[in-house]
């Protein structure tokens, strides 16, 4: 006698038994993680966004009647020495960026390799990116005042006081003195993260180019630099995007008098001082656009150096492997 196959369907669940499921508490667990920091971001980043871009476009302070004027507060943004003026003094911080950069993929190329001490040299330098920003705009304020720290220093090493400079007065070298202090702060990060790609490279890699007479150069720009390349295009992004909209050093260290105001100096003036609100918007509209493009011209520009450096690689191992192939077919024929 033939068995007969019962065909048992699946009772549906109710809304209130999946919910008490593992299956349904998973997707809670799931969407309750990507809520809340979707919330947050809109929050405190989107919405204030959007309500200062409203800003730009308003004569207002921060309390009292708001005029629209349309455009006017950008174009004023472009007419104002003080404004789009103070944006040439990033060049003085990009300057310093490229020093900081090529500094720190120095030591970070150095201290890859076994170096005797190089783990507390790591953390000396790495030490000035963890002190607050504002405590390091004091430290180099007395570093700076004439007669302190940087002036005593100089006299132990035979210099007379009277032919040292203003480092903070002179606007010929306050600027760069500026600068300094953002190389000697943030130059420590860049380290570690060089250091942290170098040592992610294959050691093989080094071996073999030992065994083909590479030497300790031709293995920093065949290996290290096309293999931390990332990074390198993130650090780049990181300090021209820094240089930019740099603040620290000149608010605390000087409050932007003597030529030293950048650009986020001179918008917390008209925003706070001035109550200009809606100028300081325009101006914070401008600085990111500005931002968003230069970041889109140096990965196109770092896409295109590396594209050319992987093209090399490829026709050098082609022409190796030529080498080889010829090598290899003269034996046969002997």
């Amino acid at each position: 006698m033939a068995s007969e196959r019962t065909m048992v369907k699946p009772q549906k669940r109710s809304f209130g038994e999946w919910a008490a499921s593992r299956d349904g508490q998973k997707v809670f667990v799931m969407t309750l993680f990507m809520i809340v920091p979707l919330l947050l971001l809109f929050v405190f980043t989107y919405l204030p966004f959007a309500e200062m871009f409203g800003f730009s476009f308003y004569n207002m302070k921060y309390l009292g009647a708001r005029k629209f004027v349309g455009l006017k507060n950008y174009i004023k943004v472009f007419e104002r020495d003080d404004c789009f003026g103070a944006l040439k003094l990033s060049l003085y911080y990009m300057a310093g960026s490229v020093v900081q950069l090529v500094l720190s993929l120095y030591l970070a190329t150095m201290l890859s390799f076994k170096v005797k001490g190089g783990n507390i040299f790591k953390g000396f330098m790495f030490f000035p990116y963890l002190i607050n920003g504002i405590a390091i705009g004091f430290i180099f304020k007395f570093f700076y005042t004439r007669g302190f720290v940087f002036d005593t220093v100089l006299q132990w090493c035979g210099f007379e006081l009277e032919n040292l400079p203003y480092w903070l007065k002179d606007q010929s070298i306050n600027n760069i003195s500026l600068v300094g202090t953002s190389v000697w702060r943030y130059f420590g990060q860049n380290m570690v993260l060089f250091i942290g790609a170098i040592m992610s490279v294959d050691a093989e890699l080094y071996e073999a180019a030992m065994l083909d007479g590479a030497n300790r150069f031709h293995q920093f720009k065949y290996i290290i630099l096309p293999s931390i390349k990332t990074i390198i295009t993130l650090n780049v992004i990181l300090s021209i995007t820094g240089s930019l909209s740099a603040f620290e050093p000149p608010y605390v260290i000087t409050s932007g008098a003597n030529g030293t105001g950048t650009y986020f100096v001179i918008m917390h003036e008209i925003a706070h001082t001035q109550q200009k609100v809606g100028l300081a918007s325009a101006m914070a509209v401008i600085l990111l656009l500005i931002i968003f493009v230069a970041t889109i011209l140096q990965k196109l520009f770092f896409k295109y150096v590396f594209k050319n450096a992987e093209d090399e690689d490829k026709n050098a191992a082609a022409k190796r492997e030529k080498k080889l192939a010829k090598l290899a077919a003269g034996k046969a024929g002997k």
